[in-house]
């Protein structure tokens, strides 16, 4: 199989890598290492242990929301990013990443601001966004940084 006829899809729970027919893209898969679905219309949660699967190793642009829970604007904006998981999958994953828990990968990115909204692909920054949005401005505004970057996880 070449890699135009599959993609690689990280996996959220065990931070496996697994190759996904394009045919089967948008279909609810499993991981063939811990059987867990790979997508299942809700953000992932982003940890040390599974960020260079989705973030780095996948296929699929990741968008992760940069938040921390005394945040109260990452709190009001959290059920709009659910929101927009299940309108933006397969095209892209989503992922929230708790900057207290995860304080070096915050580092890593410069997050100075939450909640933070940023698009990843191969581990290489392509949009950046702070402030909390309602779904839909959310939604439009991932889709404008990936058309304006060129990136398509299909």
């Amino acid at each position: 199989m070449s890699n135009t006829e599959s993609k690689l899809v990280g996996c959220a729970a065990c931070g496996a890598t697994n190759r996904v027919p394009a045919s089967k893209h948008d279909a609810r898969g499993k991981c063939g290492r811990c059987g867990v679905a790979l997508r299942n219309g809700e953000p992932a949660v982003l940890t040390m242990e599974n960020f260079a699967a989705l973030a780095e190793r996948s296929d699929v642009p990741l968008l992760v929301d940069f938040w921390a829970p005394w945040c109260g604007p990452c709190r009001q904006m959290a059920p709009a990013f659910s929101a927009a998981a299940t309108q933006l999958e397969p095209t892209l994953r989503l992922a929230k990443l708790n900057t207290e828990v995860e304080q070096g990968l915050a580092q890593r990115y410069g997050i100075q601001s939450i909640p933070t909204l940023m698009i990843l692909h191969k581990g290489r920054e392509i949009a950046r966004q702070s402030g909390a949005m309602p779904t839909t401005a959310i939604i439009a505004w991932a889709q404008k940084a990936l058309a304006h970057r060129g990136v398509s996880s299909l």
